[in-house]
């Protein structure tokens, strides 16, 4: 389904998401065959883990507002389900951005480690949605999960990031890249050197490197359409 459509870029003012009790109805109805798959994905890279994530199984937008509801399943289903197609064409994986850019306005992005689900891909810091974001009252707290993503990738935390108010939904077929910009107070060379010093200390990065991005020229194939088409919609509108 990638690439069928070109994403269309969303404003949205808030964020309004909860969990739902019980999994998604195709992690039950697939369960041997999410199995086996996952075996073979794990036999090519063992580091995958099998933890639990958050798919959004309804949603809706309206007056600058994402309302919706999360569905817990393994790591397991998540996977067969996107490398299946995405079978179930009600769900979504909706996931949270932090769109970091330096204080002279250039974007940072990370190129995903080799052992990650995702090698190679040049992405923000982000990660699906799991069951450490939801709170006491069954909320899914997004604006946590995106902080929390970039201190795990990066080494950054609040008090080197301003974020901006609002989020861009990114609206790419079963995916929805919720994004939220993350302004540092160095530039933008200095903020990826303060990262390229912190993944050359750890002994398993979730990054592979670090990529400044300024414009057209910097664009990469490695970058998934939903970031391609955020970034051109920053710079369209002259952010």
């Amino acid at each position: 389904m990638r690439g069928a459509l070109a994403p269309e870029i969303e404003p949205l003012a808030r964020l309004d998401l909860i969990r739902e009790e019980g999994p998604p109805a195709f992690a039950q109805a697939n369960a041997a065959a999410i199995a086996a798959h996952f075996d073979t994905l794990k036999a090519a890279n063992p580091a995958l883990w099998n933890g639990r994530v958050l798919l959004l199984a309804r949603h809706a937008i309206a007056a600058g507002a994402l309302t919706g509801a999360y569905r817990e399943c393994d790591f397991a289903a998540f996977m067969w389900w996107r490398d299946m197609g995405f079978p179930d064409p009600t769900l979504r994986n909706a996931f949270a951005m932090g769109a970091l850019r330096g204080a002279d306005g250039a974007f940072i992005l990370g190129v995903m480690a080799g052992w990650t689900a995702n090698p190679g891909r040049i992405y923000f810091a982000a990660g699906t949605p799991d069951p450490s974001d939801v709170t006491a009252d069954g909320r899914v707290d997004l604006a946590g999960s995106v902080m929390r993503e970039l201190g795990e990738e990066t080494g950054l935390g609040a008090a080197d990031v301003s974020p901006a108010p609002g989020w861009d939904a990114v609206l790419a077929g079963p995916r929805i890249a919720l994004m939220r910009q993350l302004v540092a107070h160095e530039e933008a060379e200095a903020v990826a050197a303060r990262i390229r010093a912190l993944l050359a200390t750890q002994e398993r990065p979730e990054l592979d490197g670090v990529v400044v991005v300024r414009g057209e020229n910097d664009l990469s194939p490695a970058m998934p359409d939903f970031i391609v088409a955020y970034l051109r919609s920053m710079w369209k509108r002259g952010g």
